[in-house]
């Protein structure tokens, strides 16, 4: 286990610290006479009161990564699987540097970080895209404490090895756990089955219209109906870049208070995630604190994350995420007493109990938005279906979208209402939503069912344009994403 700040976390590999930094950095774009990225105000990029300055470094590169016995030529920030890892204090300033040494363009984007526009890594939106040879600087104070992660935001590489964590802690926070671990599931193919790229190419030229609701043939090539997250065929789930024959331990004492830091980094999979003989207790939804509730197992969508406290028992215990509506899973195991650990096929009776999806939650008092009356109200449908290949949003694929124009300090209400029979995980960049049908729930990555409305409302306090779209990326990448716009 390595030191990173005031806790242990088990990732298995190295994190990204304060580090010195030389060489030619491209700085934020001013927008271009034919469009492209707009510049919106800039914030004083200087740390809060008492905080610091995190220095850091990305390379983007082609690396071989060891998934336990399963060699997969990939892309990645590093050697090993969690080279990226950042992490600091809520006020701090960060700067990092990303120098791309791939034959791509790339990006990257701090999901459910509430940066300034320039710092969110939309390439066509907030910046150019960071050509190959080119090193990039993200400068931006991180507000809110809280587990997060990062990614491209360029075509389907979030479904490489370029992603990882990324911890925000909180100064005023009293810690009252012994150890904390962040767990990273993933689905993966690159390298192993069929190259990402690919993928997203032949679902592109299926070209699927996307301009009506519900109708005939909008469930073909589903499995079921229920919690349906994707259609890909993956070879392997990973927890914290281990397949189940080969899995991580996480290793700890009887009778320990851990904090899970539970991140979905998956492309195309809901999963459900429990610690076999345990019940979890959830604190934290996307970086903000809930009213704590407990439960067997915790459903996450793509891009969700949760943190959950657990006690240790004494023995071996399978940490195991089920891959919903696809069939297998991830598996690590956590050890406090010495034995053997149970076998890749364990079964865990908790996937099967009481499962949590996240709008049950309940927000602290923290973390309400403040009251008021809705300022504005947009409607968004969620269109699209398997065969053929397409999703869109409001009846309009991205690239034909429709922006959302709001102007700045206003409360806008978002009426999200799925169309499909697939469930869609929806993001919001640059802001966080209130769920009045949760009680005010703050969260920004939402699971929205097949048939369901879920209303969301935000505060237009930070100017930009910025993306909204499914966290399914073959569905992003498909049609399902539009921007909320600032004007």
């Amino acid at each position: 286990m390595t030191t990173i700040s005031r806790r242990h976390v088990l990732l298995g590999g190295g994190a990204l610290g304060a580090t010195a930094l030389a060489g030619c950095v491209d700085r934020a774009p001013s927008p271009g006479p034919s469009g492209g990225p707009t510049s919106y105000p800039t914030p004083s990029l200087t740390p809060r009161a008492g905080r610091t300055t995190v220095e850091a470094a990305l390379r983007p590169r082609p690396v071989t990564l060891d998934l336990g016995g399963v060699s997969a030529p990939t892309w990645g920030y590093g050697d090993e699987w969690d080279s990226g890892l950042l992490r600091g204090t809520a006020g701090d300033l960060f700067r990092v540097d990303v120098s791309n040494e791939l034959e791509a363009s790339t990006s990257v984007h701090w999901h459910g970080v509430r940066v300034h526009h320039a710092a969110d890594g939309v390439p066509g939106v907030t910046q150019e895209p960071i050509v190959p040879g080119a090193t990039f600087r993200y400068e931006f104070v991180a507000p809110d404490p809280g587990t997060y992660f990062f990614h491209p935001h360029s075509g389907v590489q979030l479904d490489r090895g370029l992603h990882a964590p990324f911890i925000i802690d909180d100064p005023d926070e009293p810690g009252a756990y012994d150890d904390e671990w962040v767990v990273v599931l993933d689905d993966w193919t690159d390298g192993v089955g069929r190259d990402p790229d690919d993928i997203v190419a032949d679902l592109k030229a299926e070209d699927g219209d996307v301009s009506g609701g519900m109708g005939p043939g909008m469930m073909g090539g589903m499995r079921n109906p229920g919690m349906v997250s994707g259609s890909i065929e993956y070879p392997h789930f990973l927890i914290n870049g281990r397949v189940p024959a080969a899995p991580r331990t996480f290793e700890g004492r009887p009778g320990q208070r851990i904090r899970l830091r539970i991140i979905n980094a998956a492309t195309e999979t809901v999963f459900r995630i429990a610690l076999g003989g345990h019940r979890l207790t959830v604190t934290y939804t996307d970086g903000l604190p809930v009213r704590e509730r407990g439960t067997d197992a915790i459903y996450l969508a793509m891009g969700e994350r949760y943190d959950a406290v657990v006690t240790l028992g004494d023995g071996v215990f399978p940490l195991a995420a089920r891959a919903e509506g696809k069939g297998g899973g991830a598996l690590a195991f956590v050890r406090t007493a010495s034995g053997e650990a149970p076998t890749a096929n364990v079964r865990v009776p908790e996937l099967d109990g009481d499962v949590l999806l996240g709008t049950r939650l309940a927000p602290a008092e923290s973390s309400r938005l403040p009251d008021g009356d809705v300022d504005d109200t947009f409607d968004v449908r969620l269109n699209g279906q398997v065969d053929p290949y397409g999703w869109g949003i409001n009846g309009l694929k991205y690239g034909n979208h429709e922006p959302l124009d709001v102007t700045e300090g206003r409360r806008v209400r978002m009426r999200m209402t799925n169309m499909t029979m697939m469930v869609h995980p929806m993001h919001v960049h640059g802001h966080s939503w209130a769920l009045p049908g949760s009680g005010g729930l703050r969260k920004d990555t939402v699971l929205v069912a097949p048939m369901e409305t879920i209303e969301a409302d935000l505060i237009t306090d930070n100017p930009g344009e910025w993306m909204l779209h499914c966290h399914n990326l073959y569905h992003a990448e498909t049609g399902m994403m539009t921007t909320m716009r600032y004007v």
